[in-house]
């Protein structure tokens, strides 16, 4: 009789999920030599969309085209769901944002259209509309509300292939 064993493929990562302010709407930015502000709906969030680590796209860790990124807009500002990859990158960023070492977003995107008010010092810059190119997870945000957490996925929510996985590899150990 051969045992047979089986292990819920990638679930110490994949488990795993960022949940994340990414966008904060109607909020100032640090001074970048200009104050900038998201205007609410400010973003298309249908395009190909990348997570990042760092801004870096050698550490990417989500796309929305793979669906390991999920976006929404909501009152708040684009909020964000990313599966993390069961990679160094992946684990290590799960322990620095459990730790609190990385706390923050930014994001990068081409501008359609804004705004500017001179009257401030520095000058008021709102972005009124634009193409969201990609979110990162960052220990410098530009835009201190916003946040991100490790939040562990629920094993109802587990793909069936893993499910059925533990399943046998359950069965297994109670056959030992």
């Amino acid at each position: 009789m051969t045992i047979e064993r089986r292990a819920i493929s990638g679930l110490s990562a994949q488990g795993k999920i960022l949940k994340a302010l990414a966008i904060p709407y109607n909020s100032r930015s640090r001074d970048m030599g200009f104050i900038e502000m998201i205007s609410p709906n400010a973003f298309d969030l249908s395009g190909d969309v990348r997570a990042l680590y760092e801004h870096d796209r050698q550490h990417l860790i989500g796309r929305t085209t793979s669906k390991t990124l999920r976006l929404k807009s909501t009152v708040k500002g684009v909020e964000a769901e990313i599966d993390l990859p069961n990679t160094s990158i992946g684990n290590d960023l799960a322990e620095l944002v459990k730790r609190g070492d990385i706390s923050g977003m930014s994001f990068g995107f081409i501008v359609e259209a804004d705004e500017w008010d001179y009257d401030h010092q520095p000058a008021l810059r709102t972005i009124t509309k634009a193409v969201l190119k990609e979110v990162t997870v960052t220990s410098d945000p530009a835009y201190l509300d916003t946040n991100v957490v490790v939040s562990e996925r629920a094993l109802s929510k587990a793909k069936p292939d893993q499910l059925i996985n533990l399943r046998a590899e359950l069965a297994l150990m109670e056959l030992i």
